[in-house]
């Protein structure tokens, strides 16, 4: 989103600063586990990927927490709202209760975000204490594994686009200014405005888009509404899983093939399970790899369940888009 793109830019600075700094007395002990034998075998119950939903008074946001020990210290990384994977400066296992940090950085907030919570039942819950109208309450589950037994055996190809108008979309902000318009069979991204999202919804499929990017130009694909594939002309300077074909956050694109404008490209994107692959001009980029959680933007975290095809239109400039054809698996 146009905040996550920002924070990209400046995230490495921020980042140094906030350990030299607010965190500086934690520093000496950092992320590790209370000295107790009862402590490192209730972190067991912590270990591991969250599909995690904060709870605030406008609404529900997705999010995403993995935790994992490393030569015995911990380690956790995070999607929020926005933006992408990160680590976090802060995570401890004490008393059997979790607490972890993201700093104030990423949340544009004039205070550190501090999550609290215990394992229960196989959910883990608890309060985050910075928000502005906090503190809210979040819950998380184990992420699914997502592995399907078998090769799937492919349906028949469904056109999401019409090429007419905007039949099978919805905007995500319906009274938004500036809106998803369609000129000359394309769908064009109307640059800081809404998402547009499919009707439809998919578990695992076959993606075949068309997109064509102006100068200065940035979109991506959600799939299942929860994992962006990045499309862009205007972000060299960030990492590379934020360039044109990479999942954002997760996988860069390799190789990375080079930035085109005013010219139309394709992409095929095959998703099983957690499994994607991402074929570019007939290149691929992304050959079976697995998608850790999901990325930020994404329109809820129930990893479980199918979800539509959406794509962005609140990054710069305009993206177009044509031929929007899916092939899902049979059940």
């Amino acid at each position: 989103m146009t905040l996550r793109r920002l924070q990209a830019l400046f995230c490495t600075a921020i980042f140094v600063a906030v350990l030299g700094s607010a965190y500086t007395s934690f520093a000496k002990r950092p992320l590790a586990l209370n000295s107790s034998a009862a402590d490192a075998a209730a972190a067991k119950s912590f270990l591991g990927r969250w599909d995690l939903t904060l709870k605030a008074p406008d609404g529900e946001h997705p999010s995403w927490l993995e935790i994992r020990l490393e030569d015995g210290k911990l380690a956790a990384q995070m999607v929020g709202r926005w933006g992408n994977a990160r680590p976090l400066p802060k995570v401890e296992i004490s008393d059997g209760q979790i607490t972890f940090v993201s700093p104030k950085e990423e949340e544009d907030s004039p205070a550190d975000w501090v999550f609290a919570g215990k394992v229960s039942e196989n959910t883990l819950s608890g309060s985050v204490t910075g928000p502005k109208d906090g503190p809210w309450t979040w819950s998380g589950r184990p992420a699914p594994l997502l592995q399907r037994k078998t090769t799937p055996e492919w349906g028949k190809p469904v056109s999401l686009f019409n090429g007419k108008d905007l039949t099978g979309w919805k905007m995500s902000d319906p009274n938004a200014a500036a809106v998803w318009t369609v000129e000359n069979g394309t769908l064009i991204s109307p640059g800081h405005g809404p998402e547009i999202i499919n009707d439809k919804k998919f578990q695992d499929f076959k993606l075949h888009i068309e997109f064509n990017c102006s100068p200065n130009s940035n979109s991506g694909v959600y799939l299942r509404g929860r994992y962006e594939v990045q499309i862009e002309v205007d972000s060299i300077q960030e990492p590379p899983s934020h360039h044109t074909g990479g999942v954002y956050g997760f996988l860069a694109p390799s190789p990375e093939l080079p930035r085109k404008t005013g010219e139309w490209q394709t992409f095929d994107i095959t998703l099983i399970g957690r499994t994607v692959t991402v074929v570019q001009n007939g290149k691929t980029i992304i050959d079976q790899k697995e998608i850790p959680g999901i990325t930020g933007g994404a329109l809820d975290s129930h990893e479980e369940l199918p979800g539509p095809i959406y794509l962005q239109g609140s990054e710069n400039s305009h993206v177009a888009f044509r031929n929007i054809v899916i092939t899902p698996a049979k059940e």
